[in-house]
């Protein structure tokens, strides 16, 4: 092989032209394809085609099962007392959970359907309370009060003396349900 311009070996081979130049690397281009592992390269095997029986219908073969065999068949299809009462209660047990829920699931249902209603009720309330306070308030005259006040009942705008002040640190409104002590 050293005359034929090829190196032998474990390392990379080269291909090598005629006139010694090597333009190509072997895998430098294009990956090699990697065969699966434990594929065998056999070629099929190709079977006869059996002609299919006549169309007559064949029996099965039947064999003789031992009396141990059975009396297990028997006994796996069987279901004793103790089963049955354990399947019964389960099933009554699943049907009492399911009626259960369904009635929780009605009653919260309805009360959805209660509280949807009572909301529009309010805000049905709210909305007539704000028409009828806006109604008084655009009623009421003030001049129209402090007239009646001077002239029909005598009442007079206190003096200096009369007005007293103070700090408060709440908001401006005030309710008064005592007298307010005299403090000189």
């Amino acid at each position: 092989m050293a005359g034929s311009g090829r190196r032998t070996g474990s390392g990379n081979r080269r291909n090598v032209s005629r006139s010694g130049r090597s333009p190509y690397v072997e895998g430098s281009a294009a990956r090699k394809l990697q065969e699966m592992p434990g594929r065998d390269r056999r070629p099929p095997v190709v079977r006869e085609k059996r002609p299919s029986p006549a169309p007559e219908r064949v029996q099965p073969r039947q064999h003789q099962l031992s009396q141990e065999a059975l009396r297990n068949r028997e006994k796996a299809l069987s279901m004793n007392k103790g089963f049955v009462i354990f399947l019964a209660a389960v099933s009554i047990s699943i049907l009492l959970f399911t009626v259960k829920f369904l009635q929780l699931k009605s009653e919260i249902t309805a009360s959805t359907k209660e509280i949807a209603s009572l909301e529009s009720e309010l805000s049905t309330l709210k909305e007539d309370n704000d028409a009828y306070y806006s109604q008084v308030n655009s009623n009421i005259d003030l001049n129209r009060i402090k007239k009646i006040a001077v002239g029909r009942l005598g009442m007079k705008a206190p003096s200096k003396e009369q007005t007293r002040t103070y700090q408060t640190s709440r908001s401006s409104y005030i309710r008064q349900y005592q007298d307010i002590p005299e403090t000189d």
